[in-house]
C-alpha cells in the first residue's frame, strides 16, 4: 500500500468492468478509500429528464466522500481525454462510467479515432486512475440497430482501454474477479487468501480459466456489422499452450526477477499486447522526495533536476539513488525508402554512423568524453511507407526480440542506463507518422524544417516528407492499429528495435534516456505492448522538435533540460548526462537537515501548570509588539 492509500500492486491504471447493477461503481470507489483527494470524472448528464436515473446519480453522490471533486465531462468526447491528459502525477481520478462516454460517439463517423485517443490518454495519464465501464457482451444481441451499435462500440472501447490499463477486474454480483494485473489475494476487497465466500472477491482457478479463454477467443474480430476493427487480445504471452496457473510462475520468473537474465531467446517468449512488466519502486520514489526536502540547500534546491533524482530512486529502489556509472548509447542506423527521407541520403546516414564508430561527430565525441559505451545498431531499410508497409510482421517480431536481447546483453555486462539515438535517413518522418497515427495530430505540425548539409533550408524536401507521411496515413486510414501493426505499416525495422530495447530494459528494471522523435515514437509503441515501460523512460531534452514534444506529452514525460540543441538524436541526451549525474551526486552527498518536530522532545517539555521562571507568579505573554510594560 502506498503512502496515500493506493494499492501499489495495481499499477497506475485500473479498469473495473461489470453489468448493470453489478456493484462495479461501489467496488471501484472502494479501491480509493485511502486516497486523500479524488477527482470524479462523471460522463453522464445528471439531469437528463429521467427521474429514475437522476435518483441513481444522487445516490452515487451521497455515497462519495465530501472531499471528492466532481468534474462533468458529458457531451464532448474530447473533454474526458483532456481531463486525463491534464492530470498531474499526484492526482487520483475515477471515471464513471465509459458507457456514458460511448453514448456521445454513436452517431459520429470518427468514433474509432476518439476510442484510440481515449486509450492513448489512459495509457499516458500521469495520475493514478480507476475507470468504470459496463460489460455488455454477456447478454443477447440487442434488438435495435442503435443497441447493436452501442454494444459493438462499447466492446471496442473496453478492449482498447483494457490494453492501456495495468489491471482489469470484472465485478459480478458485487464480487470482483481480477482478469489481469493483480492477484485476488492482494485485492483489498478479498478475504483471507484462499477463502471463497460471499464478498471475498477471490476467484478459483476454475473461474479464472474460462475468463482467460474468453479473452483469447476475443482475438477474433467482432462487430463486423458495424464496420469496427477490434484490437487483438491474447491471453498468455508464450507460444506454448499453458493453463493460466502454469503460465503465471513462468511469466513472473521471466519478467519481474531483477537479477535473472531474461531467457527471451531460449524460451521463445512472445512480445505482444498486455505484457506483465515490472514498475519502478513507488515507495523509494516517495522516500527520495522526502529526503530531497531535507537537504541542506538554500533557495529552490535542484529545481527541475529533482525529477531525475526521483526517477532514479524508483528505478534503483533506493531512497538515495547513485549516479549512473556505466551508461550505454545504442545508436540506431536504419534507413527508410521513399520521400520520408527527402533531403537525406543513405550515404549521408552511413557517414554519420561511421563517424560515431570512430569517436567523431557529436555522438562519438560526447560519448567518449563522458565515458559512455557506444554501440551502433544497423538494421534493414524500411520500405517506402507511402506505397506499401514498412516491413512484414515476421521481421517486426524478430527485431522486437532483437532489441530486447540488446537490452538484456547490456544489463548483463553491467550497464545501468541505456540511451537511444538515431542517424537513419527518413527515421524522423517515420517517427512522425507513428505519432500522428497514435494521436491524430496533423503531419505538417510534427515535422521540423529540413536543413541541408550546407545550412540552407530545403522547403521542397519538407513538403515531400509531409506528402509521403500523409499518403501513408491515408493508406491505413480507418484502422485502429495495435503496436505491431503500427511498426509493420509505418515504423519499420529501426523503430521495432528501439521499442524492443525499451521493453527489454523495462523487464530488467533499467532506465532508458530519450531525446528525439524515434525514441519517443518507440516509447509509444512499447507502452502499447507493456504499459509499464513508459515509467522506465526519462526525457533528457526535446530539442523543441514538435514530434518529440507531443509524444512525450502523451507518454507523461517532462523534459529534464531545455537545451534546444540540434546535433542529432542521441546527442541531446549525451549533452545532458553530466548535468543529470551531477544532480544525483548532490542528492547523495549533501547533508540532510533533521526533520522538524511537531513538538519539543519529551525531556524538554514543560508541565502546563508550571510557571515560566523561578517565581510563583506566572508570566503573561503576548504577541503584540506594541504592548510595553
Amino acid at each position: 500500500m502506498s503512502h496515500d492509500g493506493w494499492p501499489s500492486h495495481f499499477g497506475a491504471r485500473v479498469l473495473v468492468l461489470g453489468g448493470i447493477r453489478s456493484g462495479k461503481s461501489e467496488y471501484a470507489e472502494s479501491l480509493l478509500t485511502g486516497a486523500r483527494s479524488v477527482r470524479y470524472l462523471a460522463t453522464a448528464l445528471a439531469d437528463g429528464g429521467d427521474p429514475a436515473f437522476a435518483e441513481r446519480v444522487a445516490a452515487h453522490r451521497e455515497r462519495r466522500p465530501q472531499s471528492w471533486i466532481t468534474v462533468d465531462t458529458y457531451g464532448d468526447p474530447a473533454a474526458l481525454v483532456t481531463a486525463l491528459g491534464q492530470a498531474a502525477a499526484e492526482d487520483v481520478l475515477i471515471v464513471d462510467d465509459l458507457g456514458g462516454w460511448v453514448v456521445n460517439l454513436l452517431d459520429r463517423a470518427d468514433a474509432q479515432v476518439h476510442v484510440s485517443r481515449l486509450a492513448a490518454a489512459v495509457a499516458g495519464c500521469a495520475a493514478r486512475v480507476v475507470l468504470v465501464s459496463p460489460e455488455v457482451g454477456l447478454s443477447v444481441v440487442p434488438p435495435t440497430e442503435a443497441g447493436v451499435r452501442f454494444a459493438d462500440l462499447m466492446g471496442l472501447t473496453n478492449q482498447a482501454v483494457a490494453a492501456a490499463c495495468d489491471a482489469v477486474a470484472l465485478v459480478v454480483a458485487g464480487r470482483p474477479i481480477w482478469l489481469s494485473g493483480t492477484d485476488a489475494a492482494d485485492d483489498p476487497a478479498s478475504g483471507p487468501a484462499g477463502a471463497a465466500g460471499p464478498g471475498t472477491g477471490v476467484a478459483t482457478e476454475a473461474a479464472v480459466a474460462p475468463a482467460t479463454a474468453a479473452a483469447a477467443a476475443s482475438a477474433t474480430p467482432v462487430g463486423a456489422a458495424a464496420g469496427l476493427t477490434l484490437p487483438a487480445v491474447s491471453a498468455i504471452p508464450s507460444p506454448e499452450v499453458l493453463t493460466p496457473a502454469a503460465a503465471a510462475p513462468k511469466l513472473t520468473a521471466a519478467l519481474t526477477e531483477s537479477t535473472q537474465a531474461l531467457p527471451i531467446v531460449s524460451t521463445g517468449l512472445v512480445i505482444q499486447q498486455n505484457m506483465d512488466l515490472p514498475i519502478p519502486d513507488g515507495d523509494a520514489r516517495d522516500a527520495a522526495r522526502d529526503h530531497l526536502n531535507l537537504l541542506d540547500i538554500p533557495g529552490s534546491g535542484l529545481g527541475r533536476l529533482a525529477e531525475i533524482v526521483l526517477f532514479a530512486a524508483g528505478a534503483q529502489g533506493r531512497t538515495v539513488p547513485l549516479p549512473w556509472q556505466r551508461p550505454r548509447m545504442l545508436l540506431l542506423h536504419g534507413n527508410h525508402e521513399g520521400d520520408v527521407a527527402a533531403g537525406q541520403t543513405p550515404h549521408g546516414a552511413a557517414l554519420l554512423a561511421a563517424q560515431a564508430r570512430r569517436g567523431e561527430g557529436p555522438v562519438g565525441l560526447l560519448a567518449a568524453e563522458h565515458g559512455v559505451s557506444l554501440q551502433i545498431v544497423d538494421t534493414a531499410a524500411a520500405e517506402a511507407i507511402e506505397h506499401a508497409p514498412a516491413a512484414d510482421l515476421d521481421t517486426v517480431d524478430g527485431l522486437l526480440r532483437y532489441g530486447w536481447q540488446l537490452a538484456d546483453e547490456a544489463v548483463d555486462s553491467g550497464v545501468d542506463l541505456l540511451m537511444l539515438g538515431s542517424c537513419g535517413a527518413g527515421a524522423e518522418a517515420a517517427a512522425a507518422a507513428v505519432v500522428s497515427a497514435v494521436t491524430g495530430a496533423e503531419v505538417p505540425g510534427l515535422l521540423n524544417r529540413v536543413v541541408s548539409a550546407d545550412g540552407t533550408v530545403d522547403d521542397a524536401a519538407w513538403m515531400l516528407r509531409c506528402a509521403a507521411v500523409r499518403d501513408a496515413l491515408h493508406r491505413v486510414r480507418g484502422r485502429v492499429m495495435p503496436a505491431k501493426e503500427l511498426l509493420t505499416e509505418l515504423g519499420g525495422p529501426d523503430l521495432a528495435v528501439a521499442a524492443g530495447v525499451i521493453l527489454g530494459a523495462t523487464a530488467r528494471r533499467t532506465p532508458v534516456l530519450l531525446d528525439g522523435p524515434v525514441g519517443v515514437a518507440a516509447g509509444l509503441i512499447a507502452r502499447d505492448l507493456g504499459s509499464q515501460s513508459r515509467l522506465w523512460c526519462a526525457l533528457a531534452d526535446t530539442g523543441r522538435h514538435p514530434t518529440t514534444v507531443l509524444a512525450a506529452d502523451v507518454l507523461g514525460l517532462t523534459a529534464l533540460t531545455d537545451l534546444n540543441a540540434g546535433l542529432g538524436e542521441g546527442a541531446g541526451a549525451l549533452l545532458a548526462l553530466p548535468l543529470l549525474r551531477s544532480a544525483l551526486t548532490l542528492a547523495s552527498a549533501l547533508p540532510a537537515l533533521p526533520p522538524l518536530l511537531d513538538e519539543p522532545p519529551a525531556h524538554l517539555q514543560q508541565p502546563e501548570d508550571e510557571p515560566d521562571d523561578a517565581t510563583d507568579e506566572p508570566v503573561s505573554r503576548t504577541d503584540d509588539a506594541s504592548v510595553v510594560d
